[in-house]
């Protein structure tokens, strides 16, 4: 139940992000002081910026009080935001709903999977994140269809924040009335200094950040650039380039997180390490995914671009559905929210700079291939970081 009521607040979380790089056309169009590939770029990065900052402090409030009000108020919170955004007309106004959306949503992710992980112990967390991770793919698919709205004369941009927004507000209330926090793991206690410490004393968490940072730089420039890749590169139009930057991948990442879930459910069974060796796995597949993106519009062939975007879905999937479970397997309960929290602060500060970087370099014309080999190489080296880490027998104990 509790999997089933969040899945459409981790769709309405990507929804109300994915959709504005579906619309960039638009938008630019529409808010005419933008100007530059690099001021998108930096529209992108602020959000992940302001996001990242507060993500430990969502999860700390989580682990400390109630995952229960951390997630209803954050929902509420980032739906006005969303329905605030449709009403900008300047580039500073733009920048300003973008980074206070930040904030709102940095809550949410930190504190529902931490809340999923309490309900879900042993043989059924990876799955349950998979399940959970569904509404995150639903939600980047449907605002890849975003650009079709944005394209219609009779709808437009605007009209798709506004929706968004009022449907959110609306859903938080019996969110809240329903949802309950479990009584069966023990409030984080102590300030949050304390509670800093303990994590950057603990080495394999230290690995995971690493891990959790290295692939998302990636991830983060697929959701965000590539509708604006394949309509530049492929001659296509804004919905059907959105379409096809989102749908396909985002798919083969929902077949893929339920595969990995119950996969690294089962290896676990003969080994403390078959998430980590299932999210390996799926990063391999990610490596290669992003040089063929990188090739594919010398090809001038766009389902060879798709093709490669199903490949990264894959290698997502296995990788996204298994980064709580392992973070379970190496800090204590009462530690999770916070951190999540942390690790989303690391990767999502760089994500924002890889989207302001990649804005920069394409305004330098560097050939997409050279820009993808870069991020390609980033996360190849992120397979090393993810086996060096070892579970921590304690935590084990205390997780069953």
């Amino acid at each position: 139940m509790i999997v089933a009521v969040l899945l459409p607040v981790a769709l309405l979380n990507y929804l109300d992000r994915q959709m504005l790089a579906a619309m960039k056309f638009s938008v630019m169009h529409d808010v005419g002081d933008i100007g530059s590939e690099a001021n998108w770029g930096k529209i992108l990065a602020l959000f992940k910026w302001t996001y990242a900052f507060l993500s430990p402090v969502g999860g700390y409030l989580a682990d400390r009080y109630s995952k229960r009000h951390v997630i209803a108020f954050s929902l509420l919170a980032w739906s006005a935001v969303t329905w605030a955004t449709g009403q900008v007309t300047s580039f500073d106004q733009l920048l300003w709903t973008r980074a206070v959306m930040g904030i709102s949503e940095a809550f949410y992710i930190p504190a529902a999977l931490a809340l999923i992980a309490d309900y879900h112990v042993g043989e059924t967390r990876s799955r349950a994140v998979g399940f959970h991770q569904m509404g995150i793919y639903l939600g980047v698919i449907l605002g890849g269809f975003s650009g079709y709205a944005a394209d219609d004369p009779a709808l437009g941009w605007r009209w798709m924040f506004g929706v968004c927004g009022l449907v959110g507000m609306v859903y938080a209330i019996p969110l809240f009335l329903v949802i309950r926090n479990t009584p069966l793991v023990s409030k984080q206690s102590g300030a949050p200094v304390a509670a800093l410490r303990g994590l950057l004393a603990n080495r394999p968490f230290l690995l995971l950040v690493l891990y959790f940072t290295l692939p998302a730089m990636a991830g983060w420039i697929v959701r965000d650039w590539m509708p604006a890749i394949l309509k530049a590169e492929f001659g296509i139009g804004q919905g059907k380039a959105g379409v096809s930057a989102t749908l396909y991948w985002m798919l083969a990442a929902i077949l893929s997180a339920l595969f990995g879930g119950w996969l690294a459910d089962r290896w676990m069974q003969k080994t403390q390490r078959g998430r980590i060796y299932v999210s390996a796995i799926g990063m391999g597949m990610i490596v290669v995914a992003m040089m063929g993106v990188g090739y594919a519009p010398t090809t001038g062939l766009l389902w060879v671009a798709v093709g490669f975007l199903m490949l990264f879905g894959l290698g997502w999937g296995m990788f996204d559905s298994n980064n709580m479970p392992i973070l379970c397997q190496i800090t204590n309960p009462s530690e999770r929210a916070t951190g999540y929290g942390l690790m989303n602060l690391v990767s999502i500060s760089c994500g924002g700079f890889a989207d302001y970087g990649f804005g920069l370099l394409r305004d330098a014309n560097m050939p997409l291939l050279a820009i993808f080999g870069i991020f390609a190489s980033v996360a190849a080296l992120s397979i090393v970081v993810v086996l060096m880490i070892q579970p921590r027998e304690s935590v084990q104990n205390a997780n069953l």
